[in-house]
């Protein structure tokens, strides 16, 4: 009998133990997630920061490409008011502005002043620099969701997991188009 009370005690604390551990390793892999997903979510608005200035510099050269430059804008817009949370609206909707930006810079190869433009030249540094940072982001938060959504898929983890309504994390991928990198010569 007191055998069995003592091995039933030992039980009891060897669950316990292994659900606090595995609490507490999700717990760690999320909150990872989270920082690799704000890193991403600066570099985004960067990004929004420098796109106002583009288009700007771009109207004072490009007075028939209305449409073009309104693209971007509305793109930007749409791109800043999808939820952070909403992983894959978010990737569509950097992928849609993405898209518009590098029809903006394939319609400036038109405008060889535009390409001359000293503003021009340094936004464009800047944004090449931050697509940059974008695409570092965007492996390193990837890497951090793949592993912790291993880690939920994993026996006993996915057991826990399930009971305390943790969640997998969705990838942040680039559209097939949206995988080439922005091609722009201003040179």
């Amino acid at each position: 009998m007191l055998f069995m009370t003592l091995f039933l005690l030992l039980l009891i604390v060897a669950v316990t133990a292994v659900f606090i551990i595995t609490y507490n390793k999700l717990v760690v892999l999320r909150n990872r997630v989270k920082n690799a997903w704000s890193q991403i979510d600066v570099q985004l608005k960067r990004r929004y920061d420098l796109i106002p200035n583009l288009v700007e510099v771009a109207k004072r050269y490009m007075a028939h490409e209305k449409d073009t430059l309104e693209a971007v804008i509305k793109a930007r817009m749409q791109a800043i008011n999808v939820s952070a949370e909403d992983i894959k609206a978010k990737a569509q909707a950097e992928n849609f502005l993405s898209q518009t930006l590098r029809s903006l810079f394939a319609v400036s190869e038109n405008y060889p002043d535009l390409k001359a433009d000293r503003q021009m030249m340094q936004l464009h540094e800047e944004l090449v620099s931050t697509e940059n940072r974008i695409a570092f982001a965007r492996q390193f938060y990837n890497d951090e969701a793949t592993l912790f959504n291993t880690h939920l898929q994993q026996f006993p983890t996915n057991i826990i997991g399930d009971m305390l309504a943790f969640k997998s994390f969705d990838l942040f991928e680039a559209e097939e188009k949206a995988k080439e990198a922005v091609k722009v010569d201003f040179s």
